[in-house]
């Protein structure tokens, strides 16, 4: 029986990161076909619009959006004010070619909603086939 409890080695750097670090978040995101259409829903609660950032390129969506906020509460005898910071980052590929220029976004009720057009696919060629000449 052990009489030292026990005690993560790791708790010291376990807390530095916690408290030093700002937190980064990974967004909840669906992502789905409509119409000829890839559609990325991105869960962005309490976020202001002005500070997300949408990018695609290389078929590669991108989401970026900081969040801010601040609650004051006075009563009797104390005062606390309350801060709270965010930062999501998301990237994640997208299944199919997509026509990066025309993406649209739109964020309703901590939705953020991205339309992209699929790129129509090339016509493939059809493979030749190559007859071997034998030389003796």
């Amino acid at each position: 029986m052990s009489l030292i409890p026990y005690r993560n080695p790791f708790w010291e750097l376990e807390r530095w990161f916690e408290e030093e670090w700002p937190s980064m978040k990974t967004p909840k995101m669906d992502i789905y076909e409509k119409d000829g259409k890839v559609i990325a829903e991105v869960e962005l609660p309490g976020v202001d619009p002005k500070n997300i950032e949408v990018e695609v390129k290389n078929n590669i969506l991108k989401v970026e959006a900081k969040s801010e906020t601040s609650k004051e509460e006075k009563k009797k005898g104390y005062y606390r004010r309350e801060l709270s910071r965010g930062y999501y980052q998301r990237a994640v590929p997208l299944p199919v070619e997509v026509i990066d220029e025309k993406a649209e976004a739109e964020y309703a009720d901590g939705i953020l909603t991205i339309t992209i057009p699929k790129a129509k696919p090339e016509k493939k060629e059809k493979a030749k086939k190559i007859k071997i000449k034998v030389k003796k």
